[in-house]
């Protein structure tokens, strides 16, 4: 188990499956997930993994993989790899583990480590977050952040283009 006060190596917090189903089992509770692309970190970003991390006592995040995020946004997508995005994600204090998946939703992921807590940006609707119903059917939470005005990876490539 981790303590504050020892400095982790990011990369160290990105795990595969059954990595991150064995730290699953030792891991402190309440455990939180949320999931998301995470291209182009921003601010909108960074309030979603903190209020995450603030619901229990470790945040894993799930992180779509190159080949789902092309499926979900376009050929052009993502603008940085998944090996990029996972080690930005793990650089993050707020941040315990980072697991990617293939899949188009993290359902399966969510039935794996079946978290206490599940978290998502303002643009979800609680009643259709994937994997609510598995964690409220465990006696868990889902929680909704406020979406942080003006940010979006969209706007940011948008902007880029010119």
């Amino acid at each position: 188990m981790v303590t504050p006060s020892v400095p982790r190596i990011p990369l160290d917090k990105v795990r595969t499956w059954e990595q991150a189903i064995a730290w699953r089992s030792e891991a402190p509770s309440p455990l939180v997930f949320t999931n998301g692309v995470f291209d182009l970190l921003h601010p909108g970003h960074i309030e979603v993994l903190d209020m995450a991390r603030r619901q229990g006592a470790a945040l894993v995040v799930g992180l779509n993989s190159d080949a789902s995020v092309r499926r979900l946004k376009g050929p052009t997508r993502p603008v940085r790899n998944t090996a990029e995005r996972a080690a930005v994600l793990a650089g993050l204090e707020a941040v315990d583990a980072v697991v990617v998946f293939e899949e188009d939703t993290p359902l399966e992921l969510v039935r794996a480590l079946s978290p206490d807590v599940i978290v998502k940006g303002g643009d979800y609707n609680p009643d259709t977050i994937v994997g609510a119903d598995i964690v409220r059917a465990r006696g868990g939470r889902v929680v909704v952040v406020p979406l942080v005005p003006g940010q979006s990876t969209t706007s940011i490539i948008e902007k880029l283009r010119g």
